[in-house]
């Protein structure tokens, strides 16, 4: 047994990778990167599975599927993020990638726990009607009124990738999906 999470996909598409050529160029960051090419091959892109987004597939130019961020703990700090992310912003201009989509999750699946930043996302930073994702089974995220919401606390239950994605514009879908398997919504 390997330990490793493949699927499908991993053939088709491209991997970013960060490696640390001093220590045995051992890899300490991934992205799996999904364009529309790699989708046809495959079916469908990942992210189908959880939520339509079909939307965002109607958008006639280049989309790319980000998935499977991961960095080693040994090395979860600025360096190796601001490298991720510079990797990921030639990658972009390289294919003209004009929207990019994906699963970010939180740990655990009890949504009342979960109440409050699920709440804040949604009424701060849901995607345009035009593009936004729909999730599969369909759990509703306003799940305590908008004047109830604490920001500052609300923010620092998100996890980091996600609070990354909000900082350079992200958006979330409606609704969350309640991933049983890997205890995350």
């Amino acid at each position: 047994k390997t330990k490793r999470d493949v699927d499908a996909f991993d053939s088709h598409c491209d991997h970013l990778m960060i490696i640390d050529t001093a220590n045995n160029n051992k890899v300490v960051g991934t992205y799996r990167l999904i364009r529309r090419q790699a989708k046809q091959k495959v079916g469908h892109f990942y992210t189908s599975d959880e939520f339509d987004v079909s939307k965002i597939e109607n958008h006639p130019g280049e989309i790319l599927e980000l998935g499977r961020s991961c960095v080693d703990a040994a090395y979860r700090g600025r360096p190796t993020m601001q490298l991720m992310w510079k990797g990921l912003a030639h990658y972009i201009s390289h294919y003209k990638v004009e929207i990019m989509f994906g699963c970010g999750s939180m740990h655990g699946v009890n949504v009342e726990e979960l109440k409050l930043p699920l709440s804040y996302l949604y009424y701060n930073h849901l995607a345009p009607s035009e593009i936004c994702p729909v999730a599969k089974p369909y759990v509703d995220m306003r799940l305590m009124p908008k004047e109830d919401i604490d920001i500052k606390q609300a923010l620092a239950l998100l996890p980091p990738l996600l609070k990354g994605y909000l900082r350079v514009g992200g958006f979330v879908g409606d609704g969350a999906f309640i991933d049983y398997q890997f205890n995350t919504t």
